[in-house]
């Protein structure tokens, strides 16, 4: 009887589905876009603005792309260059006591004057928001905390260091940290939830592969050691923080720059990254996602009492990552992208096989027993 029960219960840990080798989060090449450099947004329809060479491109949900701001007003600046944006969140400053507007996208102008270029939401562009003492820009984003007063932080070379000006929206800048560690590429401001570094402008320096956090007074702290590839067009590139719902339904997206004789050659494409994914993978509303310009390697920082750090893509690609981190949310349907190429996967992280945690328990428990009534039955039969 107990050899019987034996097969009976191998038999049926046989039909359960357990996996044991899980997929690991990959990027997907999801849309083309020539000269693509950047991402931003989202804008309150849904839509990303993308930046390619001198053109902008808007890119919704859906995977539609469109010419943005090309008419006789609009934007064909800096041809070439790596002239990251940000699109604004329509926030209120209140020492100012004025609105940055809802859609109107804000891009680094790197020729002279060096300074900000406002393009409206419908479009066309402004001009001149705001010029900036600074020999050149590398990096920008809008406070959506409030530690900065609502402010858009830009940030660029100044004295062998960096320098981070404040401007609100009347384009009237201040410089808050005139002595950063150098620095540059996605910035994003922490949520009230990164531990003590909560309200801080965090950087990436992908020179050294520190993270950096600057807090309102300008002062930097060292936030982690990404513990990523480092150096010059290779090293951590860009960081932003999940946000609040993304865990329901989301992607996130990422600027892959075609890049000749890199060993890092890019594809021309905007990356995505199912929410799906990252959360199989442990990631949280809340944590820093860091990814590398060679590779597009992914990290996952956690902050509370301390910094804890996991590798989410640990394997270098042929992706050419630029620019901002940014996602979308509350997607009807958020599957693991699979129709589209997908940029070489990275080793299996514990737990992100996507099996029911009651499967796999109970498959480990109906396994445990089989053994059992197995050895107890050659135990009877050698008496």
């Amino acid at each position: 009887m107990p050899k019987r029960g034996a097969f009976l219960l191998l038999a049926l840990v046989a039909f359960l589905p357990v996996s044991t080798a899980a997929a690991a989060p990959a990027w997907e090449q999801w849309r083309q876009v020539h000269g693509v450099f950047d991402v931003g947004g989202p804008r309150a329809d849904g839509s990303l603005i993308v930046a390619g060479s001198a053109a902008l491109s808007t890119l919704t949900p859906d995977g539609a792309v469109a010419p943005f701001a090309r008419g006789p007003g609009g934007y064909r600046d800096d041809p070439g260059l790596e002239a990251y944006l940000a699109v604004s969140p329509g926030q209120h400053v209140a020492s100012s006591g004025c609105d940055f507007a809802r859609d109107d996208v804000f891009i680094e102008r790197l020729h002279t004057p060096i300074g900000i270029t406002r393009v409206f939401a419908s479009g066309e562009e402004s001009g001149s928001f705001a010029n900036v003492d600074m020999s050149s820009l590398n990096g920008l984003v809008f406070d959506t905390v409030g530690s900065f007063d609502h402010r858009l932080l830009v940030a660029g070379p100044r004295n062998g260091r960096t320098g981070i000006v404040a401007i609100d929206c009347n384009g009237v800048g201040k410089l808050i940290a005139p002595s950063a560690p150098p620095l540059e590429g996605g910035l994003a401001v922490a949520p009230s939830t990164f531990g003590a570094f909560a309200g801080d402008l965090v950087a990436p320096d992908e020179l050294s592969g520190i993270i950096w956090a600057i807090s309102p007074d300008g002062t930097a702290t060292q936030v982690v050691n990404s513990g990523l590839p480092k150096g010059q067009d290779i090293g951590v590139e860009s960081v932003a923080f999940v946000p609040s719902g993304f865990t329901r339904g989301g992607f996130a997206y990422y600027a892959d720059r075609a890049t000749a004789g890199s060993a890092h050659p890019g594809s021309d494409s905007v990356l995505r990254l199912a929410g799906t994914d990252l959360v199989a993978a442990g990631v949280q509303d809340g944590d820093m996602l860091a990814a590398t310009e060679g590779g597009a390697s992914l990290i996952d920082v956690r902050c509370a009492g301390s910094c804890r750090v996991t590798t989410v893509i640990g394997t270098p690609t042929a992706a050419h990552g630029e620019g901002h981190l940014v996602f979308t949310l509350n997607r009807a349907a958020s599957p693991s992208p699979r129709s589209s190429a997908t940029v070489t996967a990275t080793q299996p992280r514990a737990g992100s096989s996507g099996v029911p945690i009651f499967v796999a328990i109970g498959a480990a428990v109906l396994a445990a027993l089989a053994g059992l009534l197995i050895t107890l039955a050659a135990i009877r039969r050698s008496r």
